[in-house]
């Protein structure tokens, strides 16, 4: 069968691939995989993984051979796979515990486009109550700024969306941001929670428009650029703020679950940006790493 192996050549990150078909164990599936989507992290960090292995951890498709054991989804059922290791093949054997089924009437292109993004999205912002508080997306223009907005907007917050430039800013007042910004001088707002998908100096900006009680959390790193606080920033009176970072690769089948029911419900859009055929990966790679897609990228496995 196919897949998207791991490319340590100047070609990659990525390459189409010959590989074995997958042998499920009990506790496994075997699912056709229908679309995948992509991560800016997977891709831009692939030399990670070791090379010639099937890459992805986001996809969507339906089950043709239910798990031996009687666990999991049945023959038959339409799921959403995330955060789930080797997705981005023709087959995949994969657990329960990365999977969500997919409720009728949600697209399964959408449904790939949940993974990684939106459980992230969803993990950070369940850490506390944001009702009435003051949030701050960074990188907002992106999979999981989009989903953390559309969220955090949901739980009660008022919410303020950081985009690089005016051109990534479109459609986020209609996901729920109240205000978008290009530059964090153009508000005195304080936040008592920042999402930061950005770091670099930006971060340091966002630490410094913290409220008391406060929390940084740091879930990407796409400036690449290394965060340095000046003397005495990290000093302050009054309730502690805190730096939290963000790591959490444990099997996400409740939070998708979640996801995929509040898109069902009409509550929550999947914000794919770029949709094409998987043959055209090359391209999609390079529009994700130029910045120029607003939210997700889906490709449908031929």
């Amino acid at each position: 069968m196919r897949a998207l192996v791991v490319d340590h050549g100047e070609a990659g990150p990525v390459r189409f691939a010959d590989v074995g078909e997958p042998v499920p164990s009990a506790g496994e599936a075997l699912v056709e995989i229908r679309h995948i989507g992509l991560n800016f992290g997977e891709l831009r960090y692939a030399h990670e993984w070791a090379a010639g292995a099937v890459h992805g951890h986001d996809a969507a498709g339906v089950v043709v051979r239910a798990a031996s054991d009687g666990s999991g989804p049945p023959e038959g059922a339409r799921v959403a796979l995330g955060m789930a290791p080797y997705a981005w093949a023709e087959r995949v054997a994969v657990g329960p515990a990365w999977l969500g089924t997919v409720p009728e009437g949600v697209d399964l292109a959408d449904a790939a486009g949940l993974g990684v993004a939106g459980v992230t999205a969803l993990r950070v912002l369940r850490k506390r109550s944001l009702l009435a508080r003051n949030v701050l997306v960074t990188g907002a223009g992106g999979g999981v700024g989009r989903f953390a907005v559309q969220l955090a907007a949901l739980a009660g917050a008022r919410v303020t969306a950081l985009v690089g430039s005016p051109g990534r800013a479109a459609g986020l007042r209609e996901l729920g941001a109240d205000e978008v910004l290009t530059d964090l001088a153009e508000t005195g707002d304080r936040f008592d929670l920042v999402l930061d998908t950005v770091g670099g100096p930006l971060s340091v900006r966002a630490w410094s428009s913290l409220a008391e009680g406060g929390t940084v959390h740091l879930v990407g790193f796409t400036s690449g650029e290394d965060i340095t606080f000046p003397s005495g920033a990290l000093f302050g009176f009054g309730e502690p703020r805190t730096i939290a970072t963000y790591g959490d690769m444990t099997p996400p089948s409740e939070e998708l679950t979640d996801l995929l029911g509040l898109v069902a419900a009409g509550r929550l859009a999947v914000p794919v940006g770029l949709r094409g055929d998987w043959i055209d990966v090359d391209d999609a790679v390079r529009a994700l790493f130029a910045r120029t897609v607003h939210g997700k990228i889906v490709l449908d496995v031929a």
